[in-house]
């Protein structure tokens, strides 16, 4: 019996979570929204009522010193959204969405509405409001100097970006292939490679006829060739979708991501492969769970 058969037949059918945490074409989403929107904007004035989701600071210190800064530039790390301020000094606004949280933004209030779960809002200097909504109150975020929030462990230690022009194969292949964890779990690991979560991970394993359990370094240099080409690609399609809506994630206006309406896989349990017909399957894996294809995917 192969290792992949007694793992499934052990394996309970994972549960389906009812939060799934934005992934890199979901947060690169929203970095393009904010900086078609409110780049070069001055924030006036800072609203939160929960101290939880604060990192390294406080809702007072973010108050007093945030007021006044003029929006210099925004990008993506990984998972996160970094807003880079110009005042006196340069500043960095580090917001993570975690599993429920998003950025809206609106000319109106949103607090006044309960359901809309914000948790922290921006007042911007025309009449914009940038609104953290995040229902479960996991998300993060971080206020202080540029260099010191750059070199805490939460940039730090980091992969690489998996579409950054200089990230080749080659340097793919060497992070991958001496790992004995499963690849699955590799790529999941933000530390390895930055951005990819449950979604964009079980995609690129079918396009590249992978199967997840496989341990990493089981596999060939010409597959971790045909994985990293599958990445680039599902990524960058995705982020032309606009993400993947898949339960709770909008974007800035609210919108739906249209890569669920085409995932070849993701979420699929007990429907016919794309490509053979065979029933998808969707097995536990650690906290998380993989969907593949058993004939496809074969370990």
């Amino acid at each position: 019996m192969s290792l992949l058969r007694w793992l499934c037949q052990l394996a309970k059918p994972a549960k389906q979570t009812k939060f799934r945490m934005p992934e890199l074409p979901e947060v690169q989403t929203i970095v393009n929204d904010l900086n078609k929107k409110i780049l070069g904007r001055r924030i006036a004035a800072f609203w939160s009522d929960t101290p939880r989701i604060f990192k390294y600071t406080s809702i007072p210190k973010i108050k007093k010193g945030i007021k006044g800064y003029k929006i210099k530039s925004i990008a993506r790390r990984a998972k996160n959204i970094l807003i880079t301020l110009q005042n006196r000094d340069e500043k960095l606004l580090l917001i993570h969405p975690k599993l429920t949280g998003h950025l809206l933004l609106a000319v109106n209030d949103l607090r006044k509405n309960k359901k809309n779960y914000i948790r922290a809002a921006f007042y911007l200097d025309n009449g914009l409001i940038l609104n953290f909504s995040d229902l479960r109150k996991f998300g993060k975020i971080i206020f202080g100097g540029k260099k010191k929030i750059e070199s805490l462990p939460d940039l730090k230690n980091l992969g690489p970006e998996p579409l950054d022009a200089n990230f080749k194969a080659g340097k793919f292949i060497n992070l991958i292939n001496s790992r004995k964890t499963s690849i699955k779990q590799t790529l999941l690991n933000q530390e390895v490679v930055s951005g990819i979560g449950n979604i964009y991970s079980d995609e690129t394993l079918w396009l590249a006829k992978i199967n997840p359990f496989t341990p990493a370094n089981r596999l060939t240099n010409k597959q971790l060739k045909t994985l990293f080409l599958k990445i680039k690609k599902v990524l960058r399609k995705a982020i032309k979708l606009r993400g993947s809506s898949v339960r709770n994630y909008r974007d800035t206006t609210g919108g739906r991501g249209g890569y669920a309406q085409i995932k070849k896989v993701y979420g699929r349990e007990n429907q016919a492969c794309y490509r053979c017909k065979t029933k998808i399957k969707r097995i536990k894996m650690g906290v998380r769970s993989a969907h593949f294809c058993p004939r496809c995917q074969k370990e």
